[in-house]
């Protein structure tokens, strides 16, 4: 029973036999007509002009960064932004773009005050300031259209392009029950991963404007991302895309019993639950715990508190069960 996260799914045996009958080409030369079939149908999906197949959702971020800004640019994003905190630099590192935080809201919107705050005005001392990034989900929390249409309307405004961090973008659609082209039509670039909720084993879909999405398929090729057979991983995004989007909603069903159960184990409190996501204050969190539950058949990732336990499709209710079970016997012992 693994809690660390929702990428540690293995492929279904209907995805499995999706990539054993994929169609392959070299994607290199843009012949690979399973990975087209794919950055057509996210494109269409999600209301965009065109897609781009990549190996991660920090590389599809990073393409969109390196798309959209230029060497002395700068991007704003929330200062526990995945962008800005969980991707080692890689705008500033290998682009030149300077991050600026700014405060996060307590539902992960990046502060839309702080935002119009901090835009540089037109001055040679001053990063020139081109674009605004959201993560929706972040920690789990959803944001609303109407929430985020508060950041993009300043961006809007001073002129700013706008990227949506949407790794987890699926679970805040299937919460919301929202229309994914409404959800993604304020920003100009969406970044989306196969290999978290929907359990597919490796990739992630940029995708924006043509001109744009050709500018990030450079840097892909650039940043080392161009992939020769790719389909095989396709596929088995296609067939995440067609069959596990709608069942996440019972990965969040899941994730509220986790949080029921392990709210009943004393000494431990549970300080939030958001779709997918637990997160608890532990009593004696460290490395010893992790050994006890790992004795205990649950793998989760618990040296520090709060610790954060993750459902997605290889958790039922079955294994909620064994997994607080496991908390409660660990704790007392």
């Amino acid at each position: 029973i693994d809690l660390r996260s929702d990428t540690v799914t293995r492929p279904s045996q209907a995805m499995l036999r999706a990539v054993e009958h994929a169609e392959v080409g070299d994607d290199v030369f843009g012949d690979d007509p399973t990975v087209r079939r794919l950055e057509e149908t996210v494109a269409e999906r999600l209301g965009k002009e065109s897609a781009v197949f990549v190996t991660s959702g920090t590389q599809s971020n990073l393409c969109a960064l390196l798309a959209q800004c230029q060497r002395g640019d700068e991007y704003i994003a929330g200062d526990h932004a995945h962008t800005y905190v969980y991707e080692a630099g890689g705008g500033a590192v290998l682009g030149s773009i300077q991050p600026q935080p700014v405060r996060m809201l307590d539902d992960g919107l990046p502060d839309p005050a702080h935002v119009d705050e901090v835009v540089k005005p037109d001055d040679p001392h001053f990063a020139r300031t081109r674009l605004v990034c959201v993560e929706n989900t972040h920690d789990g929390k959803v944001q609303t259209i109407e929430r985020m249409n508060q950041v993009t309307s300043v961006a809007r405004r001073r002129g700013l392009a706008t990227h949506l961090d949407g790794a987890r973008m699926w679970n805040a659609i299937v919460e919301l029950d929202a229309d994914p082209v409404a959800f993604t039509a304020p920003f100009d670039t969406v970044s989306m991963c196969l290999s978290k909720g929907l359990g597919a084993p490796a990739g992630s879909v940029l995708s924006g404007p043509a001109e744009l999405i050709g500018e990030a398929r450079r840097w892909r090729k650039m940043l080392g991302g161009a992939m020769r057979q790719s389909g095989l991983l396709a596929a088995a995004g296609l067939h995440a895309l067609d069959h596990n989007v709608e069942r996440l909603a019972h990965d969040h069903a899941h994730a509220a019993q986790l949080a029921e159960g392990l709210a009943g184990i004393d000494g431990l409190e549970v300080v939030g639950q958001h779709t997918n996501m637990v997160f608890v204050e532990l009593p004696t969190a460290g490395h010893p715990l992790e050994l006890r539950l790992r004795d205990r058949g649950v793998e989760a990732r618990v040296a520090h508190s709060p610790a954060r336990l993750v459902t997605h499709l290889d958790i039922g209710a079955e294994e909620v069960e064994a997994a607080v079970r496991a908390f409660a016997d660990a704790l007392a012992h």
